[in-house]
């Protein structure tokens, strides 16, 4: 693979990769002198996933690949237990078999390359022994505990702070997407979203164009792999289209995605709308944006800003893709959004069309992993 920005479509074991280097970057601020994460105290912090589902596996994954890393896994909260957890983490319909030693020690214990983690059972947060296992930051993947008296149980049994991987509800709990407004991370946030994979996909390159260009207004079609939350068959569902067989149909269904970019790019607010369309493909997604910008532009111009940004601040979160590539392609890419330069449109001078893949599992996963570094690289 040869486009710019792109680590990975081949799944990485020990990648190369640092959290001051990748994060240092995506995260400073446009002040002069700005402080940077490699010139914070910070602290190795004890990590817990709460549900090893398919981002607190990815999450574990992509950790493992981290050759220098502030995050020390030491629990699982999965009610499969170690003989679910240990097979599910080493054996993977999308992502592969791990290459990674894993073992079942005991009834409550897996290791990774000889890393023990404990494996914990319980479906209320307020019975986790955080308190007793040292845990800093609790990695909430469930879908569950995802506004504030939910999340606040994992800081009632003992954790220090808690990363949302999803949308969170309420406005209460600040949202950060990487390459956009990581930098106003502030270390007194005890629970924090990470937004979602599409807005991770969105909105680093939607920065870029309402930076260079203005957004007046804009629509955007997420074309979206199926997920846990449709049928296999018809069967009942609150939504009547996800209802449907999902490997079966293109399901249209809602996305927050357009419209949480505002909650990282205030300035956005009520310019941005969308939808999803499910489609009969595992992993992978392709977002489509059709903008007016407040400025004249062409396509060459709109790409070359991309380029820029990719080889920039944006690096490890933005790449641009020159060649004519298809969703399996972007399998296991480390970076948020990848910008189909092909694809790129301009009706008259103000009508723009962008087309960018992302790894909605992978990709945000990764983002994960970078937003609880930020935490442990920022702790007081």
């Amino acid at each position: 693979m040869s486009f710019t920005g792109l680590t990975s479509t081949a799944l990485p074991t020990k990648a190369e990769q640092t959290f001051t280097g990748r994060v240092a970057r995506q995260t400073a601020t446009k002040a002069t002198g700005a402080k940077t994460v490699a010139a914070m105290k910070g602290k190795q912090c004890k990590v817990a996933i709460n549900g090893f589902g398919r981002i607190g596996r990815n999450f574990l994954r992509c950790w493992h690949g981290r050759a220098n890393t502030m995050l020390d896994i030491v629990a699982i909260n999965d009610s499969g237990g170690v003989k679910q957890a240990s097979h599910l983490v080493k054996y993977d319909s999308v992502l592969g078999t791990f290459e990674a030693d894993v073992k079942i020690i005991d009834d409550t214990h897996i290791s990774i390359d000889g890393k023990s983690i404990e494996i914990v059972s319980s479906r209320d947060p307020l019975q986790l022994p955080w308190k007793a296992l040292g845990v800093d930051i609790v990695i909430e993947g469930t879908g569950v505990f995802i506004d504030t008296p939910g999340a606040s149980k994992h800081l009632t049994a003992g954790a220090k702070k808690v990363v949302i991987t999803a949308p969170a509800k309420g406005d209460d709990i600040p949202t950060y997407v990487l390459g956009v407004n990581a930098d106003q991370y502030k270390d007194s946030d005890k629970i924090i979203s990470n937004a979602s994979c599409t807005t991770n996909g969105l909105a680093p390159f939607v920065k870029v164009l309402d930076d260079r260009f203005g957004i007046v207004k804009g629509l955007m079609t997420t074309t979206h792999s199926y997920t846990g939350d449709q049928r296999i068959l018809d069967a009942s569902h609150r939504d009547l289209r996800r209802a449907r067989a999902a490997a079966l149909n293109i399901v249209p269904t809602s996305t927050g995605a357009a419209k949480a970019v505002a909650l990282v790019l205030p300035q956005l607010k009520g310019k941005l709308n969308g939808i999803a369309l499910r489609v009969p493909t595992p992993n992978v997604s392709v977002v489509d944006l059709v903008v007016q910008t407040s400025k004249k532009v062409t396509a060459d111009e709109v790409n070359a800003a991309f380029r820029e940004e990719a080889a920039g601040k944006l690096k490890g979160i933005l790449a641009v893709a020159d060649e004519p590539l298809v969703s399996c392609d972007f399998k296991c890419s480390d970076v948020s959004t990848s910008i189909d330069a092909a694809l790129t449109m301009v009706m008259g001078d103000d009508m723009l069309k962008v087309v960018a893949w992302y790894d909605n599992e992978w990709g945000y996963s990764q983002r994960v992993v970078d937003l609880a570094e930020l935490c442990a690289a920022n702790w007081e």
